[in-house]
């Protein structure tokens, strides 16, 4: 497997705040693995409360784990494409909303235009998806997307069937590896996965 030390690792979040208690270990992880981590933030993620805790505070969290400033507008992400480069740029958690977007060429945000950037370069873009349509109307974008070259999939699978039987999420503990498989080319397996506890 590649080694992450030393690699600038993007790290975009979009508006599934329930996920971050998820996705701030695996940030952290990669930042023990040596990995420079360049924070991006959708204005849902800069902005808005809920009972999964205050902005504010995952602003100063994500400062904190990567030593960063967060990117947080759409002209300070563009320079991530010919002038900061990245090595790989990971979104999670990826919400249905973003994911139709990427998967339509929208880019009305920081995250959308650092992962377009990284894709110019012709370089991976790794997705953690947490979306309540994902086997519903978001389906035909998952599929675009995964169909799509340079841009990987964190395995991901129900995490209700019965409660939300259209949700899929992404393991979150399982991006360290999809980004070393992703800087390979290649889309860590099996990428469908049963997440529903038995």
């Amino acid at each position: 497997m590649t080694n992450l030390k030393g690699r600038v690792i993007g790290f975009g979040l979009t508006g599934s705040h329930c996920t971050y208690h998820e996705v701030f270990p695996v940030m952290q992880e990669l930042v023990d693995m040596g990995a420079v981590v360049v924070p991006v933030l959708s204005y849902t993620v800069q902005k808005t409360d809920t009972r999964f805790g205050e902005a504010a505070d995952h602003l100063k969290k994500i400062e904190e784990i990567t030593g960063e400033k967060p990117i947080m507008t759409i002209p300070d992400a563009e320079p991530l494409g010919p002038k900061r480069p990245l090595d790989c740029m990971v979104i999670a958690p990826l919400t249905g909303n973003s994911t139709s977007k990427l998967a339509n060429a929208l880019t009305d945000s920081p995250v959308l235009m650092a992962a377009k950037a990284t894709l110019r370069n012709e370089s991976p873009v790794v997705l953690a998806v947490s979306t309540n349509d994902a086997l519903g109307l978001n389906g035909i974008n998952v599929m675009r997307l995964m169909a799509t070259k340079n841009i990987y999939f964190v395995p991901l699978g129900q995490d209700h069937p019965y409660k939300k039987p259209n949700s899929l999420v992404a393991d979150m503990t399982k991006i360290p590896q999809t980004i070393e498989a992703a800087l390979e080319g290649k889309q860590l397996q099996p990428v469908l996965i049963e997440r529903y506890p038995n």
